[in-house]
């Protein structure tokens, strides 16, 4: 036994000894408290913070220091809705013809990499091809850089709903796609679809329960599961340990879905207030994805840009998620930061930070649903979420006082996750 150690020891020197990292921080902000700090020390050993303490720590003579003291430190951030497969462009409806699974795994590397770069080193992917559950395989195992991945591996929706595969296809190419490939009719086949995804090694489960705004579909808005399906759904979920996503852009769509327990409205563009209140009731948090509101009826204004059945639906409802975040913060719904990344550029999520103040949220709590309130939704604030005792080495650090200026969510300058410096 002796030998076998002194040969790790001698092959690995990290195998007893791992060297600390100590994070010297002007500014901290304590997210679970909702304060900034100021001069504090964060101890990292392995992929973990073992100490935060006040004052800066001075190192041993194996410790590395990094100096932060000119900077804003804060947890990862974490955005609860992306798509890391893809990225919006006008040639988006015919990729479904011309791109084989390696094309989009080679893209979404690089989607992957951009986004941790900006500070976002956890996500939820809802919805894809089911190549975004190799991409997180491939990250887990440190082949490439990019955020920690929590993916729906591909949506369940009903025939013609939104994420059906073959929308807008001509008629032989249409056919019935099935559970197995996310297409469920009744009680059945949703569980069927459920089962298909724990099959797949998906982590969570996105249903779309109304019409969306991109699908090759006339409504935007309308229902397009019944309460009684949605209830197959959660339940075979949560046999398997998951939690529902409900893309949801019509007030009937979220009713259904909040009374049949999902864990999160996204999108949630036409809310009412008999919505909101029923999500207070049940607890439904709110995952708002004002960028993509924003971006998709910007796109909308280029000719050619859509597909002439999606243009008028882009126009009309993607501005309005703004409105409704407002309204739904002032009613005290409960609020995880997500931003459809893909139906607009990958990198550019920290703008929702600007438009959710710009709608009456404070800074804090803005980053505060992206930290505290996203962990807690994805059912991770054990792990991560905030920068404590115990919890994973997950910390960026940016120009600026974001909780001053919301603006300086731009300007990352330092990420590490798990430990490992990536900025």
């Amino acid at each position: 036994m002796k030998r076998l150690l002194l040969l790790l020891l001698i092959c690995n020197p990290l195998f007893l000894f791992s060297q600390r990292i100590i994070l010297h921080c002007g500014k901290l902000i304590d997210v679970a408290k909702g304060q900034v700090v100021n001069e504090y020390s964060i101890i990292v050993e392995g992929d973990k913070i073992i100490d935060v303490l006040a004052g800066y720590a001075k190192p041993s003579a194996t410790d590395k220091v990094i100096d932060l003291k000119n900077k804003t430190v804060l947890p990862g951030l974490i955005d609860c809705h992306v798509h890391m497969e893809h990225e919006t462009s006008p040639n988006r409806y015919l990729e479904v013809f011309t791109n084989n699974p390696a094309d989009y795994a080679f893209q979404s590397v690089v989607y992957a990499e951009r986004t941790l770069m900006t500070g976002f080193t956890t996500v939820r992917d809802l919805g894809g091809t089911g190549v975004n559950i190799s991409l997180r395989n491939a990250i887990n195992k440190k082949l490439i850089k990019g955020p920690r991945i929590f993916t729906a591996g591909k949506s369940i929706a009903t025939t013609g709903g939104h994420a059906d595969p073959t929308n807008g296809y001509r008629k032989d190419l249409m056919d019935d796609p099935g559970p197995a490939a996310g297409v469920a009719n009744g009680a059945d086949e949703c569980r069927k679809a459920v089962r298909q995804r724990y099959k797949e090694g998906s982590d969570l489960i996105k249903i779309t329960a109304s019409g969306g705004v991109l699908s090759v579909a006339k409504s935007g808005e309308n229902p397009q599961f019944t309460e009684e399906e949605i209830k197959a759904i959660v339940e075979t979920a949560r046999d398997n340990g998951y939690k529902v996503a409900a893309h949801c852009h019509g007030a009937e769509a979220m009713k259904r879905a909040v009374k049949a327990g999902v864990n999160s409205i996204e999108h949630g563009t036409l809310m009412d207030d008999e919505v909101m209140q029923l999500m207070k009731q049940y607890g439904t948090y709110y995952v708002p994805t004002i960028t993509a509101g924003k971006a998709v009826g910007d796109s909308a204004k280029k000719p050619g840009y859509y597909p002439a059945l999606v243009t008028p639906k882009a126009l009309a409802i993607g501005p309005k998620i703004h409105n409704t975040f407002a309204k739904a913060y002032k009613a005290g719904v409960k609020i995880a930061f997500g931003t459809d990344a893909g139906v607009y550029a990958h990198g550019k999520n920290w703008l929702e930070f600007v438009y959710m103040n710009e709608a009456g949220m404070p800074a804090m709590e803005a980053i505060q649903s992206a930290t505290v309130s996203a962990a807690d939704l994805i059912g991770v604030y054990d792990k991560i979420g905030s920068i404590e005792k115990g919890k994973l080495a997950d910390i960026i650090a940016v120009e600026g006082d974001p909780v001053k200026d919301i603006q300086s969510m731009g300007k990352v300058t330092f990420v590490m996750k798990e430990g490992v410096i990536y900025k």
